[in-house]
């Protein structure tokens, strides 16, 4: 298995405009978190990038994965750069 970060972008407002996904999207979160593939995920400070580790067989699996989050689904991320990376520590 290889490991994949994940540097995206939100929306304008996605605080408010995720609310109604919100559920959805951390229990899919938490499924991929026990299953090993998402070792961490999250924000940064005032929402405006989306970071993730992934451990995977390929980027196009990992890309998968995102593109069928109900964030993407509902353009709550805007962007999702995916590149193949070497943990050195």
């Amino acid at each position: 298995m290889a490991r994949f970060v994940l540097w995206g972008t939100y929306c304008d407002n996605a605080l408010e405009k995720r609310a109604p996904f919100r559920d959805e999207h951390l229990e899919r979160l938490k499924a991929l978190k026990e299953s090993g593939t998402l070792i961490t995920l999250g924000p940064t400070v005032g929402s405006t990038h989306v970071f993730a580790v992934f451990e995977s067989d390929s980027e196009s699996t990992v890309r998968a994965l995102l593109e069928a989050d109900v964030y993407w689904r509902e353009g709550i991320w805007t962007q999702l750069d995916v590149y193949p990376w070497v943990q050195a520590f």
